[in-house]
């Protein structure tokens, strides 16, 4: 690409992205989608703390079966609620939404996994882990799973 091609990019980009900054929308729906994802980080976190404590499983099987439980749980309340005017098939963004939660549930795992070696324990670690893959689930869902 020619240095003017890639200035014309750069700035279409830049222009694109402090449109999409703002957008009051925009923020609304990050709001609802922290606000979505809050609940899912007290769904996570009590089922993996039930899973670990109670029934005993080690905390690969507990971070995953927490993920099924509050990815659901997020999946249906986004759909409702955050990206409700973008709403496509049912289906078709179920498969896309638990893409993009797959993608972040094996970031989790690795983070998970680097904070346990670290010394964290490992509720507070699955706290912290989850909290540093946010940003790539929203981004992520709002670009492509709930994208119509």
């Amino acid at each position: 690409m020619s240095a003017s091609g890639q200035a014309s990019a750069d700035t279409f980009l830049g222009s694109r992205a402090v449109r999409a900054l703002r957008a009051r929308y925009n923020w609304v729906q990050l709001a609802k989608f922290f606000t979505v994802g809050g609940s899912g980080y007290v769904v996570n976190l009590s089922i993996y703390t039930i899973a670990l404590d109670l029934l005993g499983f080690n905390h690969y099987v507990a971070a995953t079966v927490s993920f099924v439980v509050s990815a659901s749980n997020n999946y249906l309340w986004n759909r409702a609620w955050t990206f409700r005017d973008q709403r496509g098939h049912f289906g078709h963004q179920g498969l896309r939404f638990f893409g993009v939660s797959t993608m972040a549930w094996a970031a989790n795992i690795g983070f998970l996994s680097l904070l346990i070696a670290f010394g964290f324990g490992e509720i507070v670690a699955q706290a912290v882990a989850i909290v540093l893959v946010t940003p790539v689930n929203f981004i992520g869902n709002k670009l492509w799973s709930f994208r119509t």
